[in-house]
């Protein structure tokens, strides 16, 4: 009961991280971000890391017992049937994506891409024709990743950034299934193309706070009753460390993904459905990973699967995605980043009129 109560309190803490900030209004990504001290110093950040290490520990204990087998046998035996047809279902949905992508229109692959050129659309409709034949999988593949490239035109790198590491899963995906590579390797780079993009994403949380000050503000209720500046580094900390869940032990790994899948099928209702189309890919992962049955880690099982390399493995991992995040901010706009009015990341929007500071 305890490891359901405390994922239960760290997925609803990280609803209205799930909603990208930057499909609801525009931001000036090259604004300075705010210092990682600030976060350091921060006792809610540090209270949420010992709330989720104590859910990964707990998890882990039971995961050797009598228990945690029979609990994995039966989510084995609940989701046989759709692991049996785990590649129809994803690449069903993938098309259904492309399409959806393609009836919103004006977009590259996600909502806040904009692009006025009509063609793209178009190209994202044979994407998703492409995804159910063999021979065409490797073309829509490389459609997938030949968008993200091309909205480099219009889009810093930085930028794109949030869409890579899901992107290169899905065109790796493609490209595997139509090869006839192992079941497992596949599924594998789709698990951890949505591990990395949760773990990546959720650091905006951190680094500027302030965008999610207008989204807490409309919808008072996401907060769940917490000030604004406890639970946004909550939140923060929820979406990384169920993304870093996702990589581990295969109990862990699922409960992480029943936590965010729960979090992200919340989410709609306030967001609607741009928010379920922009998550779709990943919300059919989720249910994947939930029903995946490999038993073992295929790397650095030494490491993994002990307790004593949890706490360790967690905190490398978020101070590696740190380091890359305000790293490679720095480098793309320099230390200060772009000139913006002092406290100023939003662009003020007619169609988005809370964006405005």
């Amino acid at each position: 009961m305890q490891r359901w109560t405390l994922a239960t309190v760290v997925g609803l803490t990280a609803l209205p991280a799930q909603a990208h900030v930057k499909w609801f209004a525009p931001f000036i990504v090259g604004a300075a971000p705010a210092s990682p001290t600030l976060t350091l110093r921060d006792p809610w950040f540090w209270g949420a890391l010992v709330l989720v290490l104590v859910f990964f520990l707990a998890t882990r204990i039971v995961e050797r017992t009598g228990l945690g087998q029979t609990l994995q046998e039966g989510i084995d035996r609940a989701t046989a049937p759709l692991w049996a047809r785990a590649d129809d279902f994803m690449r069903a949905v993938i098309g259904a994506f492309f399409v959806a992508v393609f009836s919103v229109g004006g977009v590259y692959l996600t909502p806040d891409l904009r692009t006025p050129s009509e063609w793209v659309s178009w190209t994202q409709l044979a994407i998703a024709a492409g995804v159910f034949w063999r021979w065409t999988m490797p073309l829509s593949a490389l459609g997938i990743v030949g968008l993200w490239v091309l909205a480099l035109r219009d889009y810093d790198f930085f930028h794109l950034l949030d869409y890579l590491a899901l992107g290169l899963a899905t065109a790796g995906y493609l490209v595997l299934t139509a090869s006839g590579d192992p079941r497992q390797l596949r599924f594998r780079v789709l698990r951890w193309g949505v591990a990395i993009a949760l773990m990546w994403s959720s650091l905006e949380k951190f680094a500027y706070p302030d965008w999610f000050y207008p989204l807490v503000e409309e919808k008072p209720f996401l907060t769940f009753g917490l000030p604004r500046d406890v639970f946004i580094p909550m939140a923060g900390v929820a979406e990384f460390t169920l993304g870093f869940g996702l990589t581990g032990t295969p109990l862990v790994r699922r409960l992480s993904a029943l936590a965010l899948l729960l979090i992200f099928i919340a989410a709609v209702w306030p967001f609607g459905r741009i928010d379920l189309v922009g998550h779709a890919l990943i919300m059919a992962i989720l249910v994947l990973i939930v029903a995946d049955p490999s038993p073992r880690l295929h790397h650095w099982r030494a490491l993994r699967e002990t307790l004593w390399g949890i706490p360790p493995g967690l905190m490398l991992a978020l101070a590696g995605f740190a380091t890359a995040y305000w790293g490679l901010h720095a480098a793309f706009y320099g230390p200060e980043g772009v000139p913006t009015p002092p406290g100023e990341t939003h662009v003020p929007s007619a169609e988005y009129p809370h964006d405005t500071p």
